[in-house]
């Protein structure tokens, strides 16, 4: 059986093209894929080769936000039928390192994540009509109204979850309170909803451009500011040493960063969700406010409440989604992703 697939041979060097597919082994499943998300890091590689120090060094499939419908069952697969409707995980951990037997698995010394550059050999990843996965990495969905391509939000939202795990942020804490996210692309829109989910009061969301804010608004955001054509609107947020109590920076900007540190009320908490290369950050306004500004990475148990708000429509996706492309057309999916002013998520679909 052959699939076709989508694979970065080196940087601006995407082609389609098809390899055998093995069937699949004791513990595995065969996925027909149904839709995949463009990440921004699969933008980073095809665009840079990389980003910051993870080079693409061999040709790599890309692709980690994938769903799609169980074709056949390995031995010993138990819990998942064929026909089954399933978001894949991603994320491949050992479950045996220190990080792991923490509940770390984020930080798993030898983690394997679909699409990523970061060991050699890469770790290809889902872009292909069919795929074989292991069962353990299948979330199925229960609600037949649910699409494929919603399904395939689940792993940015997932990234959303733990972003507002690392604040503390639960629906007891949020209430009455004024959050500020930065940056309206897909990580940006999801953390608005998860913050609208969660009980937030106030969510302010600001990018460069109109596009990406208007669909923010449409998944929860109380008000958005284009810094770009109105900057202004923030000097109210940043008086008094700031006005936000919780802060979600998603877009890695040093700009960005300063402007989240300097919104942000004494005492506040800023979460680090964008990712770049090594990147300024204004560390006298964060000693001096006493800002809690810290890291998130990935997600752990997220991923299976992610599918469990998706298939409820707890979280709807879909005003995210703008734009879809066969997997035939997978460089025009990738140019049009690129161009903020008109795409926010945009997905490739499969022959499955």
């Amino acid at each position: 059986m052959k699939t076709r697939i989508c694979r970065l041979h080196a940087k601006d060097d995407l082609r389609v093209e098809e390899i055998e597919v093995a069937p699949p082994g004791k513990g595995e499943v065969l996925i027909a894929m149904g839709a995949g998300g463009i990440c921004g890091s699969d933008m980073h590689y095809w665009l840079d080769g990389g980003f910051g120090p993870i080079r693409v060094q061999e040709p790599i499939i890309l692709g980690h936000e994938i769903a799609g419908t169980v074709r056949a069952l390995g031995d010993g697969v138990e819990g998942l039928s064929v026909g089954d409707r399933v978001a894949v995980n991603p994320s491949r951990p050992c479950n045996n390192c220190i990080y792991c037997r923490q509940g770390l698995q984020q930080h798993c010394l030898t983690m394997r994540f679909f699409g990523s550059a970061l060991r050699f050999p890469h770790e290809q990843g889902g872009f292909r009509d069919a795929m074989v996965v292991d069962a353990a990495q299948c979330v199925r969905l229960e609600n037949p109204d649910v699409t494929l391509a919603e399904a395939a939000c689940a792993e940015p939202l997932a990234v959303c979850l733990h972003a507002l795990n690392r604040a503390g942020a639960t629906a007891v804490n949020l209430a009455g309170k004024r959050v500020l996210v930065t940056g309206a692309g897909p990580i940006g829109a999801l953390t608005v909803a998860a913050l609208r989910h969660a009980g937030a009061e106030q969510i302010i969301i600001t990018d460069l451009e109109d596009y990406p804010l208007e669909v923010a608004r449409r998944m929860g955001a109380t008000d958005a500011v284009n810094i770009r054509t109105d900057a202004a609107r923030l000097d109210d947020f940043m008086a008094d040493k700031g006005h936000f109590d919780l802060t979600f920076e998603c877009s890695a900007a040093p700009s960005a960063i300063r402007t989240a540190v300097m919104a942000t009320r004494p005492q506040g908490t800023v979460i680090a969700v964008g990712v770049a290369g090594d990147t300024a950050i204004p560390l006298n306004l964060i000693v001096g406010k006493e800002i809690t500004f810290a890291g998130t990475h990935r997600f752990t148990q997220e991923y299976a409440e992610a599918v469990r708000l998706i298939d409820r429509r707890i979280i709807d996706a879909r005003p995210i989604i703008t734009s879809t492309f066969d997997l035939g057309d997978a460089e025009a999916a990738f140019g049009i992703a690129k161009d903020r002013r008109n795409a926010v998520k945009v997905q490739l679909s499969f022959a499955g």
